[in-house]
């Protein structure tokens, strides 16, 4: 469980000052030290029932202490038993009590979500697997960011892998939140890791996938098997060739970095997301581009492009892509991180999944080969 920011811990030492500063400066009729009635709610914000329970004896002792001297406040006797006082002692005690109820409620829900963290790192570790930052002669670099902050994990999702036909990519949004798009992800990519090494082309893969996806859905109640449906980009880099071919279903173009310029990969003939295609009863449609030695692409999810700033206006990703598109995958996708979180003034609404894929040039070594 992790423990409190340093300044919860402080919160109570920060108050007690306060009341002893002004204590001595304020007119007999403020007595200030009634403020102490709150000291053991301000301790349970950071500490535990015990030492709340400790604080609040404390508070009692000091107000016994402030109200039976006579100096305090300009006072020519002490109240120490003054009914005033032993009322505000009695609340002490008692407000002491709830703090300490209040601690272990909030211990009792940071172990809680402790272990709903780390349940839902261990399902993402399982579901977006790390991908290979080397595969081939690509470098590989991923980003992930759920929109719930609690469960670290949504119905976005990547992947990458490197088969005889090339390193093949995957980068989809599942239509929903919830545990449902992230079951929805999971069979997705189950299926996108069997036919990438099966099927001798995109058209192949994305038809696999189609189906496993169809029959998921045909097994949800209700209206949810016909709106169950998710956008995907199909990527293949081969080995041998200065090409990418992709197969479009409804997602965002991705970017290509050639030479310091970024440039939107549209599709020709875009398809409709994966289990919709059955409404249209068209193929899919394979596009290639140049992609060579140097050149870097960056799939992404549709939560980047529709995060919001101040003004409400979306990210402007390929503008600002312009200014880092000559930096590697690792700092390009730091930068974008921090540049999402600091215009949209650390509020994502949305998932956001992001891969960036580099070919290395012809004369760079990868690590184990030979040569002087």
């Amino acid at each position: 469980m992790p423990a409190p920011p340093l300044w919860l811990r402080w919160l109570p030492v920060a108050f007690v000052a306060v009341v002893l500063a002004i204590e001595p400066v304020t007119p007999v009729h403020w007595p200030v030290s009634f403020l102490l009635i709150a000291l053991p709610l301000v301790a349970a914000f950071g500490y535990g029932p015990a030492t709340v329970v400790a604080i609040t004896v404390f508070a009692v002792v000091l107000e016994g202490v402030l109200a039976g001297t006579p100096c305090c406040a300009g006072r020519s006797v002490g109240y120490l038993w003054d009914i005033h006082y032993v009322a505000n002692y009695a609340c002490t005690s008692l407000v002491g009590v709830l703090g300490a109820i209040l601690a272990v409620h909030r211990m009792r829900r940071e172990r809680t979500l402790a272990t709903v963290r780390s349940v839902a790192e261990t399902a993402q570790r399982v579901l977006l697997r790390p991908v290979p930052r080397m595969l081939g002669r690509m470098s590989i670099e991923t980003l992930y960011l759920s929109a719930a902050a609690e469960a670290r994990i949504g119905g976005d999702l990547y992947e990458a892998v490197q088969t005889a036909y090339g390193v093949r990519l995957l980068i989809g949004d599942v239509r929903g939140k919830g545990l449902l798009a992230v079951e929805t992800a999971a069979m997705m990519l189950g299926a996108f890791r069997e036919a990438a090494y099966d099927e001798p082309d995109l058209v192949g893969v994305a038809h696999r996938v189609e189906r496993s996806l169809s029959r998921h859905a045909a097994r949800l109640a209700g209206s949810e098997s016909g709106e169950r449906f998710v956008t995907a980009l199909f990527a293949e880099i081969p080995d041998g060739e200065s090409v990418v071919r992709m197969v479009n279903c409804g997602h965002p173009p991705p970017l290509l970095m050639h030479d310091g310029g970024v440039t939107e990969l549209h599709a020709t003939d875009p398809s409709p997301p994966l289990n919709l295609g059955v409404l249209t009863g068209d193929g899919y449609r394979v596009d290639v581009e140049r992609f060579q030695p140097g050149d870097q692409l960056l799939l992404y999810t549709d939560g980047v492009t529709e995060t919001r700033g101040a003004d409400g206006a979306f990210y402007p990703l390929a503008a600002r892509l312009r200014r880092w598109a000559r930096m590697r995958p690792g700092a390009l996708l730091d930068r974008l991180h921090a540049d999402l979180l600091a215009y949209s003034g650390g509020c994502l609404d949305d998932d956001i999944a992001a891969l960036a894929a580099y070919r290395l040039p012809d004369g760079v070594r990868l690590p184990g080969e030979g040569g002087r």
